[in-house]
């Protein structure tokens, strides 16, 4: 028999029997009135889960994860308010159910409301059928996809943003700055590296006196699916966190744990720092969907915990505070159950979503109205720039025009904020942040540890909260550390909340080859493939300094205005580049364009106007391509040299438009020649035009430190060499 039901007909016999387990008198804090609404919020809960599992039997509903077990989480939502944000576990119904009647919504609408997300209906409010998930945008609660730790260090994030706003407003407030983030997780996460790192980051700002209003809720069933998490270790683990306060409750018992719940958030909320709350719980029936517990674990301990039901321990407490004798609770249970059975009827019937473009639809986020900051004055830029101004009009290498333009984006745009490790005082391992914490202060220079998982969370979180984050990533390498925050949390919110929640944020990292003999594979990483690969993102890179300071301008009004999610990738090696073809031309060093003037997204460059050759590439390779130009056209080779700038979404019409009336194609692609964007410039030619076509690519290696620094890249030579063999003129 389900183990599902098993519960089900054991909680209906204890109760008719009044075979309660035991435990302690109800706490003082609820009233009748509120213990029969949270009752009300378990059995809701309860009756879901056992509705899901019936539809996916039946094809009616999909994949789920059940909260069966955790409905204690009704009393931690009661303690909050309901515009505190909420990030929560995959086993959070009670406290969504629970919230939704904190906002006066009946018990039906909530019901109606998460049947249509089992369902994968269309009129999910939440995701609009794309999955099934806990959210809800007039609740405060981000809609949570991930079955690990993933989303604490965005909880860290915006716990971050309350704080600060405070101090410094946000351009689109979402959450009031006296509210608190509360952040929910399983024990077994615990163990992974997000939550670790989540945890540390918090502690590590509380010990600063850091503002960081957060409310981490373990819940502790003992078990990540099959694996038993050792007795005593979280609570070893939790209790002695530097920085955070410790609280713990027995989840099974509703009045202690909204006590001790009432008495963490209160915390929290007086004294602005992050606290823990563990909570003891059971798991009942198995891990999700069909799994079996009895499959991996004993009969018996299956049994004691099955007996330990929570709905059978808030029996006992209803009938101990006099508000609900267990025949009126057992009688409260059918009523909604019934209830469900009915309402999932009607979802089951509801449409889906019916092609590609109606799942694509919530990729991208919704425009928002930004207010274009006026340019700053003459006065305010003279007084920021101090002696910087007078070098504005004369060539400068790439790093300082980007410098300069983070300083006059962070004047226009008072919710923008820069952060990552060494940007502050350091001014970043190239200079490209110096003098900016001097300028702004370091509430909006932030110098964070050393962890990228979290300093991509705080400008998640940042950006969930109404400001605009700029992290920076110290090396492209030092990005795989963290990339599943760009592709599982910030690049999926707008996806999975049908645009109803949103992080935008510009990216940047220092990164690609060709530094000479510095660092090797770890500061020199020649790989984009991870964010190509990424639904929704936009992915920039600048090769001149005048185009970085432009494209910088357009990332951020896309951050700013589409809340797109933005990587501005910057080629370390010509950051100080200033030469193009002999020592002292000063042929690669611009001036820093006029104030307000950007190249749009889609945007190429182009060079020349040669119709028997189109150079094709980004980059370290436009550099080189310029530098191989003057020797083809001398070889009676007219070439055009086209910049990409956008490496995603690729800017297919322009480059088709670019490239319409060449004979030939030549790719230069600093990238490896397996994953890079050669690959898809490769596709789309050979698609769409009759063009002969060629690729020069890096080769499918890590780069070396020292002399051989550039040996497995493209070179002015191998551009030259693949540009001969293509048109079949002699060396």
């Amino acid at each position: 028999m389900d183990r599902a039901e098993i519960v089900h007909e054991n909680f209906r016999r204890r109760v008719a029997a009044e075979d309660l387990p035991a435990g302690a008198d109800p706490a003082a804090g609820l009233s009748p009135g509120e213990l029969r609404g949270l009752f009300d919020a378990q059995v809701l809960s309860r009756a879901l889960d056992r509705t899901s599992r019936a539809m996916q039997k039946a094809g009616q509903g999909f994949y789920t994860i059940g909260s069966s077990g955790h409905e204690g989480m009704a009393a931690v939502a009661h303690a909050l308010r309901a515009d505190d944000i909420a990030f929560l576990h995959y086993r959070d119904a009670a406290f969504q159910i629970a919230r939704g009647q904190q906002a006066g919504m009946a018990l039906d609408e909530i019901a109606r409301d998460m049947l249509l997300s089992f369902a994968c209906a269309a009129e999910d409010p939440i995701s609009g059928g794309r999955h099934k998930v806990l959210g809800s945008r007039p609740l405060m609660i981000p809609p949570q996809t991930s079955t690990i730790a993933s989303h604490l260090p965005k909880a860290v994030g915006a716990a971050y943003g309350i704080g600060l706003s405070r101090r410094r407003a946000p351009g689109w407030p979402l959450v009031p700055d006296t509210a608190i983030a509360m952040c929910s997780f399983g024990d077994a996460s615990v163990n992974h590296s997000t939550a670790q790192g989540a945890l540390n980051t918090a502690g590590w700002a509380a010990i600063q006196s850091v503002p960081l209003p957060l409310l981490f809720v373990c819940e502790d069933n003992g078990i990540g699916i099959s694996t038993p998490t050792p007795k005593g270790w979280i609570a070893a683990s939790l209790s002695a966190r530097p920085g955070l306060r410790y609280f713990t409750a027995n989840g099974l018992d509703l009045c202690e744990t909204a006590a001790r719940a009432a008495e963490a958030a209160d915390w929290v909320r007086r004294t602005r720092k992050p606290a823990i709350l563990h909570l003891t719980m059971v798991r009942l029936y198995g891990h999700a969907g069909a799994d079996l517990p009895t499959t991996y674990l004993p009969q018996a301990q299956v049994e004691r915990e099955e007996a330990d039901d929570p709905l059978l321990h808030s029996v006992r407490l209803l009938q101990g505070a006099g508000a609900l004798a267990p025949s009126e609770a057992l009688a409260r249970y059918d009523e909604v159950t019934t209830e469900v059975a009915a309402l999932s009827g009607r979802a089951a019937q509801a449409p889906s979503l019916g092609d590609a473009g109606a799942v694509a639809a919530s990729l991208l986020p919704p425009r928002r109205a930004a207010p274009d900051h006026a340019a700053p004055s003459a006065e305010a830029r003279a007084a920021c720039f101090a002696g910087d101004l007078k070098g504005q009009d004369s060539p400068q290498p790439m790093s300082r025009l980007i410098s300069w333009a983070l300083t006059d984006l962070m004047l226009a745009h008072p919710e923008t904020l820069v952060m990552g490790e060494d940007v502050g005082r350091k001014g970043g391992v190239y200079g490209v942040t110096q003098k900016l914490q001097a300028r702004f202060g370091a509430d909006r220079v932030i110098d964070t540890l050393l962890d990228e998982q979290s300093i991509l969370g705080l400008a998640i979180g940042l950006g969930q909260t109404g400001f605009t984050p700029i992290p920076e990533i110290q090396f492209l390498a030092y990005l795989h550390n963290a990339e599943d925050q760009l592709r599982g949390e910030a690049a999926t919110l707008s996806f999975f909340s049908q645009g109803q929640f949103t992080n935008p944020m510009v990216l940047r990292i220092a990164g690609l080859g060709y530094q000479k003999g510095f660092g090797g594979h770890f500061h020199n990483d020649n790989s984009l493939a991870v964010l190509r690969d990424i639904p929704g993102l936009v992915i920039a890179c600048p090769s001149t300094g005048d185009d970085a300071a432009r494209m910088l301008r357009e990332c951020v009004r896309l951050a700013r205005e589409e809340q797109r999610v933005v990587v501005f990738v910057e080629p370390i090696a010509l950051y100080p580049m200033r030469d193009l073809h002999s020592p002292g031309d000063g042929g690669w060093m611009r001036a820093y364009p006029e104030l307000g003037a950007r190249i749009a997204l889609g945007e190429i460059g182009v060079t020349g106007t040669g119709r028997d050759l189109a150079i094709v590439t980004y980059g370290n390779g436009h550099y080189l391509s310029r530098q191989a130009l003057p020797e083809l056209e001398a070889a009676g080779i007219a070439t055009r040299v086209i910049d990409l700038r956008w490496l995603a979404p690729l800017p297919e019409a322009a480059l088709l438009e670019a490239v319409a009336d060449c004979a030939h194609i030549l790719i230069v692609d600093e990238c490896r020649r397996t994953g890079g964007q050669a690959e898809g410039l490769m596709a789309l030619f050979a698609e769409r035009t009759d063009a002969r076509l060629a690729r020069d690519t890096a080769t499918d290696c890590f780069i070396a430190t020292g002399r051989a620094y550039a040996a497995t890249l493209p070179s002015r030579e191998s551009i030259l060499a693949a540009a001969r063999a293509l048109l079949g003129r002699p060396a």
